[in-house]
């Protein structure tokens, strides 16, 4: 466990082996956002990377004080898996690509008496964002069907209705600009001061926020639905996480933020690399060496804007839409088709074997990229 848990600073540390790829800017984001005031530790996760003044891919521990920038503007960004009955035997990509269909507009009106129920259900309350539920949005998140490749614990993959007979769906998205308006309001109020806990600003701020946590799962939940429709299929959720919140810490005093990084609180979870990599259910071990947390992905190894320089001489577009693994990718932004390249993330197979050799995790199945739906937009 030792050699994959480095102290970096007095209150920063990172699970990482020694050939794990991580920036220097990451790291010196991560050592800052520690001597915030409150924050007692810093963790950075195997897929730490540098982000807009805070890094991604990290948890952080205060007192006394919480701070809705660590979170971010995508709060409740997260991770939901759904088990399908479509049988990998019959699988046909050209046919699964037809049928998938375009979800990026809203939900139709056949669909609001669900909806309304649902928010019931959920305790989320009726807004100006609720013609984004059931849409993934851009950058990073995707919907991807997916097949069993490995078992490395066949109870426990069992145990949660998944099966090698049967592709799954990985849902990839957060609670849209939803999230976004709520940083953007306390930003113009507090700027990125910490919020004393117990305050007026503080109870408001958390309100909302859990809020965002119930409207992410929410989306999550209708972006399964929807496909599934489309598909033809029938499914039943397995899993759902949220990577960016902030909550009472469950293994001691104070508050964990959570930047990019998967609860480990809540049994198994599931940790995808890139389009063109595998993904691994793995059985969380909580620990407070990581705050009770773990990595979300594979992480980021290029920044967006170098993308396309470095990948569109090589590749074109329809190359970019097949993985090495066989899978294919619907996405109709070129732009968005190379910011996302599997070259343009680490490998997620290191950063599976950081946690694992630290201890923070046993790991139940690796899953491989069937169909990965980004957006069906319009070329540009």
């Amino acid at each position: 466990m030792g050699n994959c848990i480095q102290n970096v600073s007095a209150r920063a540390s990172l699970v990482a082996r020694g050939d794990t790829w991580i920036e220097s800017d990451a790291i010196q984001q991560l050592i800052k956002t520690s001597e915030l005031s409150g924050v007692i530790r810093a963790v950075g996760m195997p897929d730490l990377h540098p982000g807009r003044g805070y890094p991604i891919g990290a948890a952080f521990l205060s007192e006394g004080y919480i701070y809705p920038a660590l979170v971010g503007n995508d709060i409740g960004c997260g991770m939901a898996v759904w088990s399908t009955d479509l049988a990998v035997y019959k699988t046909k990509l050209d046919k699964l690509e037809k049928l998938l269909g375009n979800i990026d507009q809203p939900l139709g009106d056949d669909w609001q008496e669900m909806v309304r129920k649902r928010q019931q259900d959920k305790q989320v309350l009726p807004g100006v964002f609720d013609s984004a539920l059931g849409t993934i949005g851009g950058g990073n998140h995707f919907a991807e069907l997916q097949m069993v490749d490995e078992v490395y614990m066949p109870e426990q993959l069992a145990a949660v209705n998944l099966s090698v007979k049967h592709l799954c769906l990985l849902v990839h998205s957060g609670s849209r600009g939803l999230g976004e308006q709520i940083l953007r309001q306390h930003v113009d109020k507090y700027s990125h001061k910490g919020l004393d806990v117990g305050s007026d600003a503080f109870h408001e701020y958390v309100e909302r926020h859990n809020h965002a946590l119930r409207f992410a799962e929410l989306n999550r939940e209708f972006i399964a639905r929807r496909l599934l429709s489309n598909l033809k299929a029938r499914g039943e959720m397995i899993l759902d996480v949220n990577h960016n919140l902030v909550e009472p810490y469950s293994l001691g005093a104070g508050w964990v933020h959570r930047k990019g990084a998967t609860p480990a609180e809540q049994g198994m979870v599931m940790i995808p690399g890139s389009r063109g990599d595998y993904s691994y259910l793995v059985q969380a071990r909580p620990s407070d060496t990581s705050l009770c947390s773990l990595a979300h992905g594979a992480g980021r190894k290029w920044i967006r804007s170098g993308c396309k320089a470095r990948l569109s001489r090589k590749y074109t577009v329809e190359q970019m839409k097949r993985t090495e693994l066989g899978g294919r990718v619907i996405c109709g932004s070129r732009e968005l088709v190379y910011e996302e390249a599997p070259q343009a993330y680490k490998s997620i197979d290191n950063v599976i074997s950081a946690m694992s050799e630290a201890g923070l995790i046993d790991i139940v199945a690796r899953f491989r990229p069937v169909l990965t739906y980004k957006t069906r937009g319009t070329q540009g």
